[in-house]
């Protein structure tokens, strides 16, 4: 049984790769429009809990290892920082670092039984569930990088794992906000890249429609909803969009309307 979202995770660390190829060293410490990270800060955030869940999924106890001090840099907000202390390469050595982990992971996942339990922060996951966790961590930080260098990502089907994340965390998005639960999750009428639709939900509770590719970018915080096409209709639907959060974590506030947005491209 091979797991399928192990190339998407592929293709999604291979598409930022792709734009990073070739740029200067200087390129890497550009503030993004993301709490002002670097691209150097991305690629750290990303190589460091990349390798956090390989160690998961193949040296249990050695991931367990590293929780303790971990936990104590999330207890004392220094979560950044320790990412940071734990990876040396910065610019073009960070990047190679990052992409060739990225390749190692996702063929080592490719072989992993998609139910196999992987222990986590927080509760354990399945191997779909971590590897996709990885996809949507690189589409969504890719974003800024995107952003920063004035460059349109070319989107694919694959964007339907986090669409599905996204569903799969509307009630957690309202637990985290501290709001109660809807019974009814709103009927979902979404455009894929490819021109499929794909439909989740209820009617009767309310409707969101427009591209997948922007309901994947409000679940993930990396637009704000006002920004993108997606129609809302219902108290329901709009209350959900407006505190959509499918990571895990304490409560984060959506990016405000216009501060997330493409530079002029290159």
């Amino acid at each position: 049984m091979s797991l399928k979202e192990a190339a998407d995770f592929l293709e999604e660390s291979r598409t930022l790769a792709a734009l990073l190829e070739g740029e200067s060293e200087a390129t890497f410490s550009k503030p993004t429009q993301f709490k002002g990270w670097t691209i150097n800060d991305v690629l750290v955030h990303l190589h460091f809990w990349n390798k956090a869940v390989d160690l998961a999924a193949t040296d249990e106890a050695g991931f367990k290892a590293m929780l303790d001090p971990l936990m104590a840099a999330l207890t004392k907000g220094g979560l950044r920082s320790y990412e940071n202390g734990t990876i040396a390469e910065r610019g073009h050595a960070l990047f190679t670092l990052w992409k060739d982990t990225a390749e190692d992971i996702a063929a080592r996942f490719a072989g992993i039984d998609p139910r196999q339990r992987i222990s986590w922060v927080g509760p354990s996951m399945s191997a779909r569930s971590a590897i996709t966790a990885r996809q949507m961590e690189t589409w969504a930080h890719g974003f800024e990088v995107f952003d920063l260098l004035g460059r349109v990502r070319p989107e694919s089907d694959r964007i339907r794992n986090l669409v599905v994340l996204g569903v799969n965390t509307f009630g957690w998005s309202h637990q985290v906000h501290r709001l109660a639960v809807p019974d009814t999750m709103p009927e979902l009428t979404l455009t894929a890249p490819s021109g499929e639709v794909w439909t989740f939900g209820e009617a009767g509770a309310g409707r969101i429609s427009g591209p997948a590719v922007d309901f994947a970018a409000v679940v993930t915080q990396t637009r704000a909803v006002a920004d993108t096409a997606l129609v809302i209709e219902g108290d329901v639907a709009r209350t959900w969009m407006d505190h959509a959060q499918c990571f895990a974590g304490p409560p984060e506030k959506p990016p405000v309307a216009g501060s997330r947005h493409r530079a002029v491209e290159k």
